[in-house]
């Protein structure tokens, strides 16, 4: 994934930006940037790895250097960025979050005439930012050249902009999928991924772009220059996975919706006469957290931490590229509360359920630590497809995905017809793969959230969702 944040204004805003894209930090664990317009003209700009090092640590010393009213940056999972461009558009200031599908065809496309070339990186491949930039160019103007990028691009750009005179361009990807929001305080606006990032720098809520929107800001106000479409897709994962609790997209805040979604789940078992009584309801840390809660409140039966993750000195689980490495991090980040654990029944609720190998290490340790019973809870849909619109997940096929593996495993590649069947509990093939998973990780239920009820708890129009990872769906 990744994410970024901006802002331009009467005043120095480098301190803004500085706290704005640490606050994006859950979004990705590779590089970060910032580049900024100085009040005297000119960039500058900084690069770093963040794989080891917080992002606030690798800025800290950097940020004398930033002072300007006008600053962009970025959390990137990805390629180095911002990036600074000279082309006859003017020298401007790029960052995106997304991802470029067709790479390839369209870096050969643009080769192609023998008068243009691109700065390879260290593996041969080229930056996704010079290639998006590239593309800007080939029009006459800025708004022309991203809507350019829309149009042949298959995947998802969204993306930002800092030019010369300090004001910044924003523009959101095509079908919506990924948010930008803009917020206003006495002397500017600042620009964001994360809702809560600018509330908490002293900026109030103003403006949501729609998809495919493009605006400018300026310290004095801002503008469309190109309407939003009609069609609209948002990533259903930012509620239910990666998005931070305290934010909000198209109005929907994201710790409500947890609450909303984990009650929407105990309130269908209920229902459905498969709800177990337990000694604890508790949540896999940290997303898992708010929906446990909910279907706590739902149950009547009693919230707990059994375990606490210790982060303080910790990266975060999936930084390692290694798995190994990863799986140990997150075993070595699980503390034990022996009291909420020996001899009870708990009932855990995670996010997501991608690959299971974390998940299946979680259950050894609680009942290596005197768990009676474990049962488990998706917040969500089983995962049926690899996501081809964001780069949130590092699975190189759907085989990864613990549900495709079990219905192969089940059924051979005839079961991979009839995945829709597979997702449903209410279904035969439903009840084996739930069946398949609870032998394979040794819980002793197993529950998914229904798309149905995934969707309620959201609140939107379905068909203003992206639920193609459960559906495959475009």
């Amino acid at each position: 994934m990744g994410g970024f944040f901006g802002a331009t204004s009467h005043r120095d805003v480098s301190l803004d930006v500085f706290f704005g894209v640490d606050y994006h930090s859950h979004l990705g664990t590779k590089r970060a940037g910032m580049c900024s317009r100085l009040f005297e003209g000119g960039f500058e700009r900084e690069i770093h790895s963040i794989e080891n090092t917080p992002f606030r640590t690798k800025f800290e010393a950097d940020l004398d250097r930033f002072s300007g009213s006008a600053c962009i940056g970025c959390i990137s999972d990805k390629d180095p960025q911002p990036l600074i461009v000279r082309s006859h558009l003017g020298v401007f200031a790029l960052a995106f979050t997304g991802i470029i599908n067709n790479k390839r065809a369209l870096t050969d496309e643009y080769l192609s005439d023998k008068s243009h070339q691109f700065t390879a990186m260290s593996d041969g491949g080229i930056n996704d930012v010079e290639l998006i930039a590239a593309i800007i160019n080939q029009k006459e103007t800025l708004v022309d050249g991203i809507q350019h990028v829309q149009d042949v691009v298959e995947g998802t750009v969204t993306l930002i902009i800092l030019q010369e005179d300090g004001n910044i361009i924003c523009a959101r990807d095509a079908k919506g999928r990924l948010p930008i929001l803009i917020g206003k305080d006495d002397e500017g606006y600042a620009i964001s991924f994360e809702s809560f990032a600018y509330q908490k720098l002293g900026y109030v809520d103003e403006y949501e772009l729609g998809s495919g929107e493009i605006v400018k800001v300026t310290p004095d106000g801002y503008e469309t220059l190109k309407e939003a479409g009609e069609e609209m897709k948002i990533c259903a994962f930012l509620w239910s996975y990666y998005g931070y609790p305290n934010s909000t997209y198209e109005g929907v805040n994201v710790e409500v919706m947890r609450y909303r979604n984990g009650a929407i789940m105990s309130r269908d078992e209920e229902e459905a006469g498969v709800r177990p009584q337990v000694d604890y309801v508790a949540g896999i840390p940290d997303s898992g957290l708010p929906h446990a809660i909910g279907y706590a409140h739902d149950s009547g039966m009693p919230f707990g931490r059994p375990f606490v993750k210790y982060t303080p000195t910790w990266p975060r689980s999936f930084m390692p590229g290694n798995q190994e490495l990863r799986n140990k991090v997150a075993h070595m980040k699980q503390v034990p509360v022996q009291d909420l654990i020996k001899d009870k029944k708990l009932l855990f609720v995670d996010d997501s359920i991608v690959r299971g190998t974390q998940l299946r290490e979680t259950v050894e340790f609680l009942y290596n630590n005197g768990a009676k019973e474990v049962h488990m809870r998706s917040a969500c849909p089983p995962i049926m497809y690899g996501c081809k619109y964001l780069s949130f997940s590092t699975n190189k096929s759907d085989m990864d995905l613990i549900a495709r593996r079990k219905v192969q495993e089940l059924e051979g590649d005839e079961g991979q017809k009839h995945l829709d069947e597979y997702a449903d509990a209410k279904t035969e093939r439903g009840k084996c793969l739930l069946k398949s998973i609870c032998d394979e990780m040794k819980f002793d239920s197993l529950r998914y959230q229904s798309l149905d009820g995934l969707l309620e708890a959201i609140g939107l129009p379905p068909e203003k969702v992206c639920t193609y990872c459960w559906s495959g769906k475009e």
